[in-house]
Order: structure tokens, then C-alpha cells, then sequence
């Protein structure tokens, strides 16, 4: 068995559906596959631009909520045809009619909590996964749709949730152990609580969704299809003479990701990294192109350690200081303890060999928040000169070198 996932852009529109399912029908003459789709490129933008005006009592959200219909609707048409038209035209539409209920209560009760958020949310991976399935149903494919919430089971952790995989792998086994089909589509993203409630994956969640399902199953590959050819030497729409990379370790691919490669979702490659599944990033709109494969070791025959260079934007670095800290524990302990109670990612720290200073990397929409909090639970240290207020230089970027081997090279 393969797993592919298929990114936003990749069935953004009905030419790129084509091409999808061009590609899964070849994959799956010699093997089984899962395919993992994201929303239809674009709407997932969509959906939170209407809920933002919803809950501003602004009216303009229906305006978002017609371009959200359009847009599926055009894909549609541009599809499917007959019965099959109809049939998925009402199952759709259905879809949409809920989720217009959902944003007028937005708009009514002036409120949008975490909870609604990942209901909103789900509304685009599951029309997406409903139109391709009934695309390939059409062009004769023995495939079928399962919903990935009655599979992964989470926390009530919502926008971010955490998978219990005991129970989810469970799941997952027990379905396929089942399951005849040469074809499952599954929506990316999305889960379902222990107790019921719908939930998301966070961030590259269908990255995400697609790893889980093939460490699950022991699959023989994932497959993660995008925009580009590949994991690149660097940001491609920066530098032109950026190029793919042929061959990449998951630590290596882990790091580029981190640090600004947006093709693959860290915390994606780490239920696969366990089972050393190899992961493949392919580009759907050339999927002939080689693109970059990602195992647990990789020989290159290279002298040269330097796989890549990445970069994350929008960086404000905090700086707490002062000779109170010199020789005296339980510093950093606190600073990462407000940080943490704040629900603020640290993107990079370093710390004096002296103890005179801790530096943090935060997003800039973080900062001022960090600031406040850490200033607050210094306050004690500040007003008595041991420390001084936290320092903050924004507008930063992190450039980063990646390579496993570059320690034994200067």
C-alpha cells in the first residue's frame, strides 16, 4: 500500500483533479492506495476571512461565502456530468448550506470560539474529498470515501488537537482490514474528539493525517504531492539557482522544514521516521519530474555536507539580562515556563556561557505578548535592578545552514 497526499494547489481546480486522478490511477495497477486531500486551494483562506468579518458584524462575510460556493461550484461543472452532477451538486450544497447556517450564528452571537473554528474548518477538506471521489467514481475507479474524524481519534485540544494513536491506530487497522477497494479517499486535517467533537490537526495537518495513516499500516511509501518539484537547496522564488534535492535524511528534511521549507510539516515526517517509511515529494502538475526522496540514511557521494539553506521571516528575538541571573537557578525554567503558559512557540534560544543572558526567537505576532508576560513575571527582579525589562529586536529572519554531517566540517 501507498499513501499519497495531495496538497491545496494540487486540487485547487478541475484541470489539477484530472491530473490527480491521472496520477492515482496509475499508482494504484500494482498496489492499493490512500489518497489524503486538502481543502480546494484557497478556501480554507476563504473560510477564515468570512468568519473574521462574521464576527466584526460585517455582512461583507456572505460576499466570501458566494466566492466559496462559486468556487466549488465551477469545479463542479467543469467535472462531473448527469446524475453524478446532480447527486454531488445536492450532497455539496447540503455542506454549504451548514456551514451559511454556521456563519450567520457567527455573525448573530458576535463570537467565535476554538471549538467553532475547527467546525468551520472542516468544511473544506470534507467538500474537496466528496467532489474527487465522485470525479473518480465517474472515470470508473474502484475507490471509495472514508471520513478520517471516524478514524483519528484526538484531545479536545482544538485548532491543534493531539492524536491518542492507541485508539487511532486501532481504527485505522480495523477499517482497511476490511476495506476491498483499490482507492480510499480520506479528507486531510480533520479529527474528532474522544468525546465526539469535531477537531483539526493544526498547521500541514494533511501532512499530518497522511503520515498517521501510513504508520498505521506499515505503508510501503508516503507520498506527499504539492506545487513544486521537491524539497529545494533554498527558497526558489528568492534565489533562481535554487534546485531540488535528490536525496534527503529525515533529520535533514525535519531541519529544512523547520526552518522556512514550507513543502513538508515537520511533525508530518514523525510517525513515519519510527517505522522508517520512505517519504517522496513529487510535484503534481509535473509528475514526472524525479523530486526528493527522504529515508533514514542517504549516501550522496558528496563531499560536501551542506544539503540546503533555509530561512524563517518575521522573527523577534527577546533578550532577558542582568548580573541578578548570574549563578542563581530556576531562570530559565520560569522564562519558558510563561512562554509555555502562554501557548508561545520558542523558534530558536541560546544562552550565555556567563548566565547573563537568555536570548528567544518568537513570531512577531508574538512578541509583545511574550514581553508582557515575561516582564510581569520578572516584575519583582526588574523593579529591584537584578534584570532589566525584556528587550525585543523585531523583524528578524533565522538563516539557517542544514546538513547531517557539517559537525565534522569547519
Amino acid at each position: 500500500m501507498k499513501v499519497l497526499k495531495f496538497g491545496g494547489t494540487s486540487v485547487g481546480s478541475s484541470e489539477n483533479i484530472k491530473k490527480v486522478t491521472q496520477i492515482v490511477k496509475s499508482k494504484s495497477e500494482n498496489t492499493s492506495v490512500t489518497l489524503v486531500v486538502s481543502a480546494v486551494g484557497g478556501i480554507t483562506d476563504k473560510l477564515m476571512n468570512a468568519s473574521n468579518k462574521a464576527i466584526q458584524k460585517d455582512i461583507e462575510y456572505k460576499f466570501d461565502f458566494d466566492l466559496i460556493r462559486n468556487q466549488h461550484s465551477e469545479i463542479m461543472k467543469k467535472l462531473l456530468e448527469g446524475v453524478s452532477l446532480t447527486n454531488t451538486k445536492e450532497l455539496v450544497f447540503e455542506k454549504l448550506n451548514e456551514l451559511e447556517k454556521l456563519l450567520e450564528g457567527i455573525y448573530l452571537v458576535n463570537e467565535l470560539s476554538s471549538q467553532t473554528t475547527d467546525k468551520l474548518l472542516s468544511f473544506g477538506e470534507l467538500i474537496s474529498s466528496l467532489i474527487i471521489f465522485e470525479y473518480m467514481q465517474q472515470q470508473g475507479l474502484n475507490v471509495q470515501l472514508k471520513n478520517s474524524q471516524n478514524l483519528i481519534v484526538t484531545d479536545s485540544n482544538f485548532t491543534n488537537a493531539k492524536v491518542q494513536f492507541e485508539e487511532t491506530n486501532e481504527n485505522i487497522i480495523n477499517y482497511f482490514n476490511t476495506n476491498n477497494k483499490m482507492i480510499t479517499i480520506l479528507p486531510g486535517f480533520i479529527s474528532k474528539s474522544e468525546t465526539g467533537e469535531i477537531t483539526t490537526l493544526g498547521r500541514g495537518g494533511s501532512d499530518y493525517t497522511a503520515a498517521i495513516i501510513a504508520a498505521a499500516l506499515n505503508a510501503e511509501a508516503l507520498e506527499i504531492w504539492t506545487d513544486v518539484s521537491g524539497m529545494y537547496t533554498t527558497n526558489p522564488k528568492l534565489v533562481k539557482q535554487a534546485r531540488p534535492i535528490a536525496e534527503l535524511s529525515y533529520l535533514e528534511a525535519i531541519e529544512l522544514s523547520h526552518f522556512g521549507a514550507k513543502v513538508l510539516y515537520p511533525p508530518a515526517v514523525l510517525p513515519v521516521l519510527t517505522k522508517n517509511i520512505p517519504i517522496k515529494i513529487k510535484n503534481t502538475l509535473a509528475p514526472e519530474d524525479p523530486g526528493t526522496s527522504i529515508t533514514n540514511k542517504v549516501k550522496n557521494g558528496q563531499n560536501n555536507p551542506i544539503k540546503g539553506i533555509s530561512n524563517v521571516n518575521d522573527i523577534t528575538l527577546l533578550t532577558l539580562q542582568g548580573n541578578g541571573m548570574v549563578g542563581i537557578p530556576g531562570f530559565s525554567k520560569r522564562l519558558f515556563e510563561t512562554l509555555a503558559n502562554e501557548k508561545i512557540n520558542i523558534i530558536i534560544t541560546t544562552q550565555a556561557s556567563s548566565e547573563h543572558s537568555i536570548c528567544v526567537g518568537v513570531t512577531d505576532s508574538d512578541a509583545q505578548t511574550a514581553k508582557h508576560a515575561i516582564d510581569k513575571e520578572f516584575e519583582n527582579e526588574i523593579s529591584l535592578h537584578k534584570i532589566d525589562p525584556i528587550v525585543l529586536e523585531s523583524k528578524l529572519s533565522i538563516v539557517a545552514v542544514i546538513g547531517d554531517r557539517m559537525k565534522n566540517h569547519q
